[in-house]
């Protein structure tokens, strides 16, 4: 009887030290981040199993979190984050300048293989952090800082001669910024794949034409209500002839010509034009006819389109159309869900703007 008992207990010996934490870290994998810390503190076997497989702390995640400045900060200084690659602090709150110093001056090998980091809605962060910050990420592909009115050039300035590899740069909101800072974009970051310019409302032209004629693998640009670019920057987009996704909502100075301009970009699969109030038939027509792999069109708010504009589309673009938003389009008198059906038979979404 004792034997026995003696053999159940080292085999459950067995299972708290071998199996439960090998069947862990294959689960573990697929855990998000909160959980697995949770799993440390289940028991000392878990937690050494956990701690010596760095392929699981890569990731930080402190999204809308409080107290993030303070967290970021204390996990960084944890040995197992030295290999961190991606951090989000996606709208995370208590996030400064300071924290980044603090980091830079006592965490800064943790932050040496960082490809990715997210400082969407940190609005408290200025320059001054995104100095410090990218100054200890040499190896950065991806930054995110939507909605920062405190980032001006001189942030952007800092970001270019910092961080030499971004392909994936998103300004979304950053009002702050000027041409200046699309031309430092421009000189250093000629492999840049995707720019989001949403509402960065103080660039022209001039500035955009930079990017057009130095970023040619570009394969997304963004900009969302951005009214003050014109024809005369649309004219050369054409060099970005890996452009796949582009978003001109409210480009309310965009005419048919600027649109023909565009229509040379023949890799197209989106195309938001919602609010593009002076483009008529004679601008999508041609886009109809140039970009034959567009799955995604929203038309929505333009008066000037009529039927005629449709039946090219559906002449050319009926196989790969599957989100077309035509409301609002009062001249288009062929709009119900079931003309647009025989027209686009591949149709699956038919409102893109409420």
């Amino acid at each position: 009887m004792e034997e026995r008992e003696r053999a159940n207990e080292e085999e459950g010996v067995v299972w708290n030290r071998e199996t439960v934490p090998r069947v862990l870290e294959i689960v573990s994998t697929r855990l998000p981040q909160r959980d697995l810390i949770s799993l440390l503190l289940v028991s000392p076997w878990i937690h050494r199993t956990l701690t010596s497989h760095p392929s699981l702390w890569l990731v930080l995640d402190f999204r809308e979190m409080n107290n993030a400045g303070n967290r970021l900060v204390s996990t960084l200084s944890q040995l197992r984050y030295k290999h961190v690659k991606q951090i989000s602090l996606e709208f995370a709150q208590d996030i400064e300048d300071k924290h980044f110093d603090i980091i830079k001056s006592k965490c800064s090998d943790s932050l040496q293989n960082l490809e990715s980091l997210n400082l969407n809605g940190c609005q408290k962060i200025s320059d001054r952090g995104v100095e410090a910050i990218t100054s200890i990420c040499p190896n950065l592909k991806v930054f995110s800082i939507y909605w920062n009115v405190r980032v001006t050039d001189t942030g952007i300035e800092h970001l270019v001669n910092n961080c030499k590899h971004i392909v994936d740069l998103n300004l979304s909101g950053c009002k702050n910024i000027s041409d200046k800072s699309l031309q430092l974009i421009a000189d250093n970051y000629q492999h840049l794949e995707c720019l989001n310019l949403t509402r960065c409302i103080k660039l022209t032209d001039g500035g955009l034409c930079k990017i057009f004629v130095k970023c040619s693998s570009l394969h997304s640009l963004n900009l969302y209500a951005v009214s003050s670019f014109t024809d005369e920057a649309y004219k050369k987009i054409s060099l970005l002839t890996e452009l796949k996704f582009l978003d001109l909502c409210g480009a309310q100075n965009l005419t048919d010509h600027g649109l023909s301009c565009i229509a040379k970009c023949n890799n197209l699969v989106s195309l938001n034009l919602t609010w593009c109030v002076r483009v008529t038939d004679e601008g999508v027509i041609p886009l109809a006819e140039c970009c034959t792999s567009l799955e995604f069109l929203s038309l929505f708010g333009i008066v000037g389109v009529t039927d005629k504009c449709l039946e090219a589309l559906s002449k050319f673009c009926s196989s790969t159309i599957t989100t077309l938003d035509v409301n609002g389009c009062i001249g288009i008198k062929r709009r119900s869900r079931e003309e647009l059906l025989q027209l686009f038979p591949h149709l699956r979404c038919f409102k893109v703007h409420s």
